[in-house]
């Protein structure tokens, strides 16, 4: 399974790609860090950040997408900014028919080191040692990213076969209706309930005019 990790930001947005199944080996992919400039137009930035992931998705062909979920901070400004590159993260994957998942900070940081209040310093260390780097990566979002990579690897497997067997439940349920609907005469009229019949009401309705 071939994943990509955003680590959503206007300034840097870390995006980091980890080959890999649960049991197994890791490999490093990619990683690499979109930069746009402060002092850049606010709408040219987020061209920037869409053309970059894109441009990375399109070369390197994840199977899904692992995207931080963004929580408030202080600094309005920036949050708005980090929610934007999420966004725009999601819309790239969608357009491709990539599945998106979203993972907390804290998500990320237990699947890599155990501690879901690891820093900076020990989520880079263990990235660097899960995936046999020579040197760590840097800066911080790109180890981010990568964080967010493998937490997928590891944490996706499961949630896409629960939400596999939902959707089949689902399915399954609907396919049923279906037929018990067909075997009692059709499906029922709009805006009525299975197996009833609206009746028009008798004698006019009220507020009318006289006949």
């Amino acid at each position: 399974m071939r994943v990509m990790g955003v680590d959503p930001g206007l300034t840097r947005c870390g995006v980091g790609v980890v080959e890999g199944a649960p049991g197994k080996r890791l490999h490093l992919v990619h990683v690499t860090v979109v930069r746009t400039a402060p002092d850049e137009d606010h709408a040219l930035r987020l061209l920037g950040v869409e053309r970059g992931i894109e441009a990375l998705m399109d070369e390197l062909r994840p199977d899904a997408v692992a995207v931080e979920r963004v929580f408030s901070q202080h600094n309005v400004r920036t949050v708005m900014g980090t929610a934007q590159a999420a966004g725009i993260a999601m819309l790239a994957a969608a357009r491709r028919g990539l599945p998106v998942a979203l993972h907390t900070p804290s998500e990320a940081k237990a699947a890599v080191t155990g501690n879901g209040r690891a820093d900076k310093a020990q989520v880079t260390a263990m990235v660097t040692r899960l995936l046999n780097l020579d040197a760590a990566p840097k800066p911080a979002d790109a180890a981010d990213a990568l964080a967010l990579a493998i937490c997928h690897v590891w944490r996706g497997s499961a949630q896409n076969r629960l939400a596999s067997a939902a959707r089949s439940r689902i399915e399954q349920a609907a396919k049923a209706e279906r037929e018990r609907l067909a075997a009692r005469g059709g499906t029922s009229p709009a805006g009525g309930r299975p197996g009833h019949r609206l009746v028009p009401p008798q004698g006019g309705s009220r507020g009318g005019s006289d006949q």
